[in-house]
């Protein structure tokens, strides 16, 4: 083990302010102005941290190297704040994590960051989002969960100036190893926070939606951590991805052509195309019973990553929390968007308020001081989200929120119309359709789509928030929109798509998008005119349209209805908006292109297989299409 200082001016420490949110309206969420949070003093120097690193034993006597940065005064004891990271745990400064952490910094802590299993200084084969050990009566058996408890208990016995306590917190992947943690926490766990942890790969997360694959993100990522002695991050000969992905073909020729079998998670992706045992065993929701610390779940509506993993961790949580343990907060970000910066905007959508100050310095410093400092601070709300449109924010008592809402159904209706009336017509004329053709996909975002690693920065991060005008009226896809509203609406909670369909193809994909229209004039930012903000989107392929675990080609020209999950929302449709839903059956390359010919395996499908396919969303008395929202009922917003 060997310190290094780093001299610093001397230290000035400010409490973290208590989180106390006044209630503006009666039921179930108390609905709060957003605040305006004091910047930063410029005036409180930063705090001086001593840097330690130590190659640290397993059970097993693999070492994983790991950086301790302690107060560098006296004043003490201080609680530890763990981050375990397959992204690496030096290269950090003084500096950089006051900057980072600044909140947390006033506060003291020391600060430990490690490098997972095989990664970075780390000994040990790196395994992705590795599973749980099967045997448990093996003394050296192995996974996160204890190496996070062989860590806590070398830094209790090895470091100097502790208090005894605990916490553990951390962004994604990070976020995972912060719930393998609380499976079975070392005594000295006090709190942990898993923010947008990668809950599911296969269901909701990084890797596949509802069976679909997420063709940029599992091909690029997985070179970014698996690829073998080299450059971690794939050269694309054309900034447009867009391009490059269909000119890439099918599926089988990711290996053919360029890993050569060499990317164990993509062979995984091959040979587990189904929500298998594979899957579901690294699933959090599936390993989580009752929390058994305190826990701090975090999302961010617009979470290009992982949106799906904390809220349905957080649910899971829920099933068993007799004592009250865990906690969700959801606001206006994207993927770790909370942790740096403002928060006050996402791309071209402003929130009226720093967000993301807001919860650094309100909800999550005070969090761990209480538990780790056991300072006296406001209770957390069990719930607290953005509202966005409104920009405020909430608190609830449960997630979905029940008491003051009620589902209210959105029919698609004749002339492109959206009506909470449901259609009273039939025949020929109760139905619309359009043409997918895998051969020239429909894109995600405006192109060109760079790469999202690319050098020169790419739009990844917001492409959630992008205007949704560039697909609209495409004839291969299909838009719906209400008249313009004459009252602020609100929909909190689970938002479904119902849809009543047939395709010719036998297999193909159903993306339903809920849009806020805004008006055609915006004096806030005139750019912004007309402007279409997706709340909720999600994709199903149709081959788990009737369970997740087996697949079933489609019956062409049969009429069926599917469900596809859109997840969950918390927003103000203002007075003056207009509320839209888009259909579409390809999004591309974010997903991979269903040949639309059903195949068992869609990464070993042959070019023949991708076909054009007509697809038709009915919408009549018989087989009405619709949209099921959350809606706030007699309590204005």
């Amino acid at each position: 083990m060997r310190s290094r200082r780093i001299p610093f001016a001397s230290v000035v420490f400010a409490a973290a302010s208590a989180l106390g949110l006044a209630a503006l309206s009666t039921g179930s969420a108390r609905v709060v102005p957003s605040p305006a949070p004091a910047p930063v003093s410029q005036a409180v120097p930063d705090t001086p941290f001593v840097l330690t690193e130590a190659m640290i034993p397993m059970r097993d006597g693999v070492k994983l190297y790991t950086a301790i940065w302690a107060p560098g005064n006296a004043s003490g004891p201080w609680p530890f704040l763990m981050d375990r990271t397959p992204y690496s745990a030096s290269g950090r400064t003084s500096a950089s994590i006051n900057q980072r952490y600044r909140e947390l910094a006033r506060d003291g802590y020391i600060f430990v960051f490690q490098d997972i299993r095989g990664r970075n200084k780390s000994e040990g084969e790196f395994v992705m989002i590795r599973p749980l050990r099967t045997d448990r009566s093996d003394p050296k058996a192995t996974d996160e969960t204890t190496d996070t408890y062989d860590t806590i208990d070398w830094l209790i016995k090895n470091v100097p100036g502790h208090n005894g306590r605990v916490g553990v917190f951390g962004v994604s992947y990070d976020g995972w190893t912060t719930v393998m943690a609380a499976l079975e926490p070392h005594p000295a766990l006090k709190a942990v926070s898993p923010q947008a942890p990668a809950g599911d790969m296969w269901m909701g997360d990084d890797f596949f939606h509802n069976g679909a694959f997420r063709l940029t993100y599992g091909f690029e990522y997985s070179v970014r951590m698996e690829w073998p002695n080299g450059d971690p991050l794939f050269r694309f000969d054309r900034y447009d991805t867009y391009d490059w992905y269909l000119d890439l073909g099918p599926l089988a020729n990711v290996n053919a052509v360029h890993f050569q079998g060499r990317i164990p998670t993509w062979n995984n992706f091959i040979a587990h195309p189904n929500w298998d045992a594979f899957w579901r065993g690294k699933a959090l929701d599936r390993l989580v019973r009752e929390p058994k610390v305190p826990t701090l779940n975090v999302a961010g509506w617009w979470d290009q990553e992982d949106f799906y993993g904390p809220m349905s961790t957080y649910l899971a949580y829920e099933k068993n929390d007799k004592a009250g343990l865990s906690h969700l907060v959801v606001g206006p970000w994207n993927h770790g968007g909370w942790t740096a910066g403002p928060g006050d905007k996402l791309g071209r959508i402003t929130f009226g308020s720093e967000t993301g100050a807001h919860y650094r310095e309100k909800i999550q410093a005070p969090f761990f001081a209480k538990y780790l400092k056991g300072r006296e601070t406001a209770d957390l709300p069990e719930v607290t989200t953005f509202r966005t449109g409104a920009n405020v924010w909430t608190s609830h008592e449960t997630w979905p929120p029940r008491r003051d809402y009620a589902d209210r159904s959105l029919y698609l209706r004749e002339g492109g119309r959206l009506s909470f009336e449901p259609p009273a017509g039939e025949g020929e004329a109760a139905r619309d359709t359009y043409v997918s053709d895998p051969a020239k996909p429909v894109p995600y975002r405006p192109r060109p789509v760079q790469a999202t690693y690319h050098a020169a920065g790419s739009d990844w991060g917001i492409w959630l928030t992008m205007d949704q005008r560039f697909v609209h009226n495409r004839p291969d896809v299909l838009s719906w929109e209400t008249e313009v509203l004459t009252e602020d609406l609100t929909v909190s909670g689970a938002v479904l798509a119902r849809l009543c369909v047939s395709t010719t193809g036998s297999d193909c994909d159903w993306i339903v998008k809920l849009i806020d229209v805004y008006p055609e004039v915006w004096p806030d930012e005139p750019r912004l005119g007309g402007y279409q903000l997706m709340i909720a989107s999600d994709i199903l392929r149709a081959r788990f349209r009737h369970g997740f675990e087996k697949p079933e080609p489609v019956i062409p020209d049969e009429v069926e209805d599917v469900t596809v999950d859109l997840r969950w929302a918390d927003h103000t449709f203002l007075k003056g908006h207009r509320i839209m839903v888009q259909v579409q059956s390809t999004w591309f390359p974010l997903y991979d292109r269903n040949p639309q010919t059903y195949v068992d395996n869609i990464f070993k499908a042959a070019a023949s297989d991708y076909v054009a396919a007509r697809q038709t969303v009915y919408r009549s008395k018989s087989r009405p299409s619709r949209i099921i929202l959350p809606v706030l009922m007699g309590v204005r917003s």
